[in-house]
């Protein structure tokens, strides 16, 4: 095997790593919430394990940096922080408190379809009709998964739907908003600066809203959860991502991405006793191609 390959499949597998540990983030919080936790708490001890790593490769990766950071790059990545890891985080775990972690995954899976819209009305980078097709498709494909778990008549639904559609809103507005500080700060760097700052801002809501002996309450089970999620599902595959999109690049990974959205489903029928009926599997397989044909289509320019 040569040097290239080895190369492009260490990429493949990295990529495909992340992905799957990715998705089991949902699954480890819908087990938090068995236990007794809620979306704050749980939130609070996920970061409070990742922000030593996070802080660790910030370091890193100032040590390697050209130069320091400028004052106007600070106050974007405290922005991007913000929406991209505490807001989108937050809004996240608050929606898996009413609704699956398959239709939760389905709808973060969106979230490339939110930056070809905000593209269009920010930018006027308006949508090919295969790409308007393509977000036709994901809708709709959503729409089904959505229509099976409303047949439970549980209202809460719709409030976990709104909540994890406005997580993958802020995630997109951190991705488009990222585009250039990628370019000049660097993508590890970035990436280290930002979780950090969300980081903090999860354990300050969580002294600001939750009394600190309450953590004396909760079950063990719930430290070890919120290790493994702040670990193997967050931390772990932030960097297996980033060091597959250095092999393989950013569109191949993006692809391989598509395995988290399955992984999630598989996890949560095993895990979680999730039932998986014909209407989901079909909205996921809608929400994954129309993904693909976004990600893959040029746009129409303006």
């Amino acid at each position: 095997m040569s040097t290239a390959q080895g190369r492009r499949l260490a990429g493949i597998a990295l990529a495909a790593g992340g992905a799957i540990l990715f998705s089991g983030k949902a699954i480890i919080v819908k087990l938090g919430f068995r236990f007794g936790a809620d979306a704050v708490t749980l939130l609070a001890l996920r970061m409070l394990v990742a922000l030593p790593l996070f802080a660790l490769m910030a370091w890193w990766a100032a040590w390697r940096a050209p130069r320091p950071l400028a004052k106007g790059e600070r106050w974007r990545i405290l922005g991007l922080g913000f929406f991209g890891y505490y807001l989108a985080s937050f809004l996240d775990f608050a929606g898996l408190a009413y609704i699956s972690a398959t239709l939760e995954r389905l709808i973060l899976y969106l979230t490339p379809t939110l930056v070809l819209l905000i593209g269009w009305f920010a930018f006027g980078r308006r949508p090919s009709r295969t790409q308007w097709l393509a977000l036709l498709v994901s809708y709709f494909g959503v729409a089904l998964a959505f229509g099976h778990d409303l047949q439970g008549g549980d209202k809460g639904i719709v409030l976990g739907g709104a909540l994890v559609f406005g997580s993958a809103l802020a995630y997109a507005l951190y991705l488009v908003g990222s585009g250039e500080m990628v370019a000049k700060v660097g993508a590890v760097r970035l990436t280290a600066y930002a979780s950090s700052v969300a980081s903090v801002l999860c354990i300050g809501q969580f002294l600001l809203l939750r009394p600190v002996a309450t953590l004396a309450l909760l079950p063990r089970e719930v430290y070890w959860l919120s290790l493994l999620n702040g670990t193997l599902c967050t931390v772990a595959p932030v960097l297996m991502v980033m060091l597959g999109i250095a092999r393989i690049g950013s569109g191949l990974a993006a692809q391989i991405g598509m395995l988290g959205p399955v992984s999630t489903i598989v996890l949560s029928m095993l895990v979680l006793g999730e039932p998986m009926g014909p209407w989901q599997v079909a909205g996921t397989l809608l929400v994954l191609g129309g993904v693909l044909l976004v990600s893959r289509a040029p746009s129409a320019g303006r």
